[in-house]
């Protein structure tokens, strides 16, 4: 018998291909943006269990089916080939079967359904994560026929979810807090969900907060009178970075893990109330983000972030000003401008263990498989595999998508990315089993 990477071959291209196909076709209806677009998870999960469930135990095969819903359509499936020494897995986990929203009015083809031009598959989640689920879908099959004598188990968790991590209870998350994926603590994790065929080793903490700034009214031809909300928002929001980066500055290592920024304090949106164009505004919220390499504390960064808050209110005539007549006190009215923070929910980031067993086999699958390998982090947000490895799980993470369609209109994939990332799985297999 040939070793397991000659046993397992290449990628059926064709097979994938028509998989993708029956999956990209349900995209539409697994868009995941609550409360108006809830994803129906089960119909991709129906697709892949036609592929699989004839290769199932309940049929005389070796898979190891487990179809797990915590709610109505909202499906997960666990998939296992079981190893012959007890207690030696390996696992690939995070394709999940949801996807992002996708209005067909700015695409230039239809993204619901799977379109081919030459090397190219084109359509929502092709990418993102719906190709990776046809993928390790493929992979899974091919052990079930092909029936190697392996060691390790090997498992495959399809999630529902992914895309809205602030609705609990559905994916990855109960699977852990009922213990469905115990096991899997007992050998290396790949977290499919990235893009680009290289390691990712490293991804961002984000705090969503928003500053409310409040100010005095009045007409524009007596700006004396007012206190100009939005002028004090952009002076409070510039002295609040200024001083996030003195406290936050790039840390030693970040180079090490290769990220492409350090960490970030921007506005990203700007809202008032209205009024005419003759009226200097009482009132406005600037709203952004933190991404926060994971070498930094998030609760840090909140406490400080309010400290900075406080800091202003209490100094807000020392604040610089706009021209002669700005001013963010009006002595004879008892008035002071003032803001306050808050924040959503907050979510850490992830550097992944570089001394494990699990990098340095995906290392080695890639450089064989792809010519070369570049490890890389981005401050990108992956909330689900931080609570992974909280819980005791060796989490790595790769993905054969593309970054530059990731989440974006014209979102595509190309096929001889996917069979580079099949072979990659065949050659941790293999890597596994010495």
């Amino acid at each position: 018998m040939g070793s397991v990477e000659d046993i397992l071959g290449e990628l059926n291209r064709d097979a994938f291909v028509s998989l993708l196909q029956k999956v990209i076709g349900e995209s539409e209806h697994v868009q995941n943006n609550p409360p108006e677009l809830i994803p129906q998870e089960l119909l991709v999960a129906n697709h892949v269990l036609e592929v699989l469930r004839p290769l199932s135990t309940e049929c005389g095969g070796p898979l190891i089916v487990n179809h797990v819903s915590y709610s109505p359509g909202r499906s997960n499936l666990i998939v296992e080939y079981p190893g012959t020494e007890s207690g030696k897995i390996l696992s690939f986990v995070g394709m999940h079967m949801d996807v992002v929203t996708a209005n067909p009015a700015d695409w230039e083809f239809n993204p619901f359904a799977l379109s081919i031009d030459g090397d190219k598959l084109c359509g929502r989640g092709t990418t993102d994560c719906l190709g990776h689920v046809a993928l390790v879908t493929q992979l899974m099959k091919k052990l079930g026929e092909t029936k190697p004598k392996l060691k390790s188990t090997v498992v495959a968790v399809f999630i529902a979810s992914e895309e809205n991590s602030s609705i609990t209870g559905i994916g990855v998350d109960a699977l852990v807090k009922n213990g469905l994926l115990d096991k899997l603590k007992n050998g290396p994790l790949f977290w499919i969900d990235t893009a680009d065929k290289q390691p990712c080793i490293g991804t961002g903490g984000m705090i969503p907060w928003k500053v409310h700034v409040t100010g005095k009214l009045f007409h524009s031809g007596l700006p004396h009178k007012a206190i100009n909300a939005l002028e004090l928002g952009m002076e409070a929001t510039k002295e609040i970075q200024l001083r996030f980066y003195k406290d936050f500055p790039a840390h030693p290592k970040e180079k090490d893990y290769g990220f492409a920024t350090p960490s970030t304090m921007k506005p990203t949106q700007w809202s008032y109330p209205g009024g005419g164009i003759n009226q200097i505004p009482g009132e406005c919220t600037i709203a952004g983000d933190v991404r926060l390499t994971p070498f930094y504390n998030v609760s840090d960064v909140m406490k400080k972030l309010q400290e900075y808050v406080d800091d202003i209110n209490q100094n807000i005539e020392k604040l610089d000003t706009r021209g002669p007549v700005s001013h963010y006190v009006l002595p004879d009215e008892n008035l002071r401008g003032r803001l306050s923070i808050s924040f959503e929910e907050a979510t850490s980031g992830v550097a992944c263990n570089l001394d494990s067993r699990g990098f340095h086999v995906l290392c080695k699958a890639t450089e064989k498989v792809v010519g070369y390998v570049k490890p890389y982090s981005i401050t990108g947000s992956l909330p689900l595999i931080r609570e992974l490895q909280e819980e005791g799980f060796d989490v790595q993470t790769a993905g054969y998508g593309l970054m530059a369609t990731y989440h974006a209109k014209n979102e595509y994939c190309l096929l001889s990315d996917m069979a580079q990332g099949y072979k990659v799985f065949t050659s941790i297999i293999s890597q596994l089993e010495d």
